[in-house]
């Protein structure tokens, strides 16, 4: 007993000491760029962006490499003195429009956009023309009077 408390001990002592080297060899965060204003701009204009690698997380939020390279990129062009609207222009310029969450409506963009409506209507149009149809297969009949007779006397029997 005496023996597995000590080594329960040791063990203990073994974590405790790990913990605290890893504490002690830990760096401070390093900001992200010299002036906060900068980065400011490189999140707004880059949240507004998709990471075409991952395609559903923005650019701000990807940690992918070309992510990387292309908040890098950015930067570059906010520092060139870029206004938010030609470094959105150069983005699609070079990587089209799939790069927007949100892509300009124009006619090559009418699908993205008016697609899922058109997909939802002829949904709805199909469910009505099969319930319709549906409704008009099952035929009613009527019993004769002898089968009413029967159902009756069954009926009365049960009880």
């Amino acid at each position: 007993m005496n023996s597995a408390f000590k080594k329960l001990w040791q063990s203990l002592l073994c974590v405790y000491l790990a913990a605290l080297i890893n504490i002690a060899h830990a760096d401070e965060a390093t900001p992200l760029a010299a002036d906060p204003v900068l980065e400011q701009r490189l999140i707004s204009i880059s949240e507004e962006m998709r990471c075409l690698v991952c395609q559903n997380e923005s650019l701000s939020g990807s940690r992918s490499e070309l992510a990387q390279d292309l908040r890098r990129e950015i930067r570059d062009l906010i520092k060139q003195g870029k206004t938010d609207a030609e470094i959105r222009t150069f983005m699609v310029d070079r990587y089209g429009d799939f790069i927007l969450y949100r892509p300009p409506v124009k006619p090559t963009t009418w699908l993205l956009w008016i697609g899922p409506f058109v997909l939802m209507f002829a949904g709805i149009v199909a469910l009505l023309m099969y319930l319709r149809r549906r409704n008009t297969q099952v035929t009613t009949t009527s019993l004769s009077d002898d089968e009413n007779k029967r159902i009756d006397a069954l009926l009365r029997d049960n009880k």
